[in-house]
């Protein structure tokens, strides 16, 4: 690793433990030629992923599309952030172990709801009436009846 401070490529590990939020390690660093530290963190680079949208279009997987649903469904409800966040966490554990390099929108909606209805079952229906785009007031009472059941 480079020093930023000189340039120099005689730098030394002195401390590293794992982030947290995140599947990265945060690594403390000292340069042998000038003496200052720095820090860097190293995370696993993940094969680029691939959505399929509805119309067939590929795109980029956006974990931020993701965030803003959910935050959406969950708006004005009694749910910790950092539950949101672990849940969206697992999603995206999932689509990446999967290893295909693309998954449907659809999959991703799917695995989302399931995530909700165990985090929050206002958040679920929210998300479900616009993922699923329920056209009339039975099908949304449909959908009611499943979670009632």
């Amino acid at each position: 690793m480079k020093c930023p401070y000189c340039g120099s490529e005689d730098t030394r590990v002195t401390d590293s433990r794992p982030v947290e939020e995140s599947n990265s390690i945060r690594r403390r660093r000292q340069c042998d030629s000038c003496g200052k530290r720095f820090t860097t963190y190293e995370k696993i680079e993940m094969i680029p992923l691939v959505v399929i949208k509805k119309d067939h279009t590929r795109q980029q997987y956006d974990r931020s599309k993701i965030e803003a649903g959910v935050m959406r469904a969950c708006y004005k409800r009694p749910i910790p952030v950092d539950d949101i966040k672990k849940m969206i966490d697992r999603v995206e554990t999932d689509l990446f172990n999967k290893g295909t390099g693309e998954v449907k929108s659809s999959e991703i909606g799917e695995m989302v709801m399931e995530g909700l209805k165990g985090l929050d079952p206002v958040a679920y229906v929210r998300f479900a009436s616009v993922y699923r785009e329920f056209k009339d007031v039975g099908t949304f009472m449909d959908e009611l009846k499943k979670i009632i059941n």
